[in-house]
């Protein structure tokens, strides 16, 4: 979409030279603001191909948890998850999977996908050189190919994305995946009517984005954790089914044993 959009851009600017040679700025500079401006928009694959929406004909939602796994959080998830029966995406960074084997191999065990959110969750990360953004994506997969997983999608820090992130995917087999519905939550910084936020604005083929770390306190991840126990209540509520998010997407999330990228 870069190309294209910076093609029309310098064709429109040659054209309004001829009329006015003043005029030939304006779309250029637009085209300026928008490649600086569209890496913030998690859904608009400006720089590369992105997967931030499902494809199925029918009212059916994904939930996904970035950030984890957590001590304090992910136990009580994953039995919240399995009493509804729902199996959910878990993108986690390489120095919470490295610190909390035991939750990755659990979060498995139950059947949910693993994907892959880079290793320190730098939210900056996309500002850093293609040698620093390839490390962090290898180191994450390294740990996990320790639990006999390959991810094969990857969701950047923030949902930002940067135009050297295609190349370093491609390099690595890997895919750019987003989201469509999320609360704001600031990564459970802003946990008080998650649910609401979420359930309002809910659509058929959403991905939705959660956080599975713990809040500020623990009376918050009681809080926090009877926030998604609304929210998947409330989307059987609203006729929505909750799908494994590789099956909303018609793509793998994670491929079982170990290869190199």
């Amino acid at each position: 979409m870069a190309m294209i959009t910076g093609l029309a851009a310098f064709v429109l600017a040659l054209i309004m030279a001829f009329v006015k040679i003043e005029w030939a700025a304006a779309p250029l500079s637009v085209f300026l603001l928008f490649c600086l401006a569209a890496p913030f928009y998690p859904c608009l694959g400006f720089y590369l191909p992105i997967v931030s929406r499902g494809n199925v004909d029918a009212p059916a939602v994904a939930v996904t948890f970035d950030d984890g796994p957590d001590p304090i959080t992910t136990g009580p998830l994953l039995n919240l998850l399995k009493r509804h029966a729902v199996k959910a995406a878990f993108f986690v960074t390489g120095v919470n999977a490295e610190k909390n084997g035991d939750l990755i191999e659990e979060i498995l065990a139950q059947g949910h996908d693993i994907g892959n959110h880079s290793y320190r969750h730098d939210p900056f990360l996309m500002l850093r050189s293609y040698g620093t953004l390839a490390r962090e994506i290898d180191a994450a997969q390294t740990v996990l190919h320790r639990f006999g997983i390959s991810p094969v999608a990857f969701r950047p820090p923030v949902g930002i994305t940067s135009p050297k992130l295609a190349d370093v995917l491609k390099d690595k087999g890997l895919y750019c995946l987003t989201f469509s519905c999320r609360a704001n939550d600031f990564g459970n910084r802003r946990i008080h009517g998650l649910a609401g936020k979420i359930l309002r604005k809910v659509k058929p083929n959403d991905i939705i984005l959660l956080h599975d770390v713990q809040p500020r306190s623990d009376r918050d991840a009681d809080l926090w954790l009877h926030e998604v126990d609304d929210i998947l209540s409330g989307l059987k509520h609203k006729g929505l089914q909750v799908r494994p998010l590789a099956e909303l997407i018609g793509k793998h999330i994670m491929t079982r044993g170990y290869h190199n990228c």
